[in-house]
């Protein structure tokens, strides 16, 4: 299976979720991602802020190649950075090494509405 570094979003309120920076494995075809214990399979383009859904739970996740700027999330939000990806994200996605030890970061977001509010 084809592993990347990916940012995961579980959409918690539709729009709203919890952000991570986190290793994703491939299925041969493409359409399922594994995520830990996670099996997320395409929405196909059937959900508005969601293009992911847990097999098992039936929970909607955004899942995108992440951001240099590490603005990932449509709102502002707190992303957590997995252990096992750290010292690369940091190195390679975000060329910050010095940041490596960090565990988390701040997005601002996309949202320019929100990122006035702020």
């Amino acid at each position: 299976m084809d592993s990347t570094i990916k940012y995961i979003e579980l959409k918690t309120d539709g729009l709203r979720g919890v952000g991570r920076i986190g290793r994703v494995e491939r299925s041969k075809t493409g359409k399922t991602l594994y995520y830990k214990e996670r099996s997320l399979v395409s929405l196909k383009g059937s959900a508005a802020k969601a293009n992911y859904f847990d097999e098992e739970s039936y929970e909607e996740y955004w899942v995108s190649n992440p951001r240099k700027d590490g603005n990932d999330s449509l709102f502002p939000l707190i992303i957590e950075v997995d252990e096992d990806v750290r010292d690369e994200y940091w190195q390679l996605i975000r060329n910050e090494p010095d940041n490596s030890k960090l565990t988390s970061y701040k997005s601002v977001g996309k949202s320019k509405k929100e990122r006035e509010a702020v």
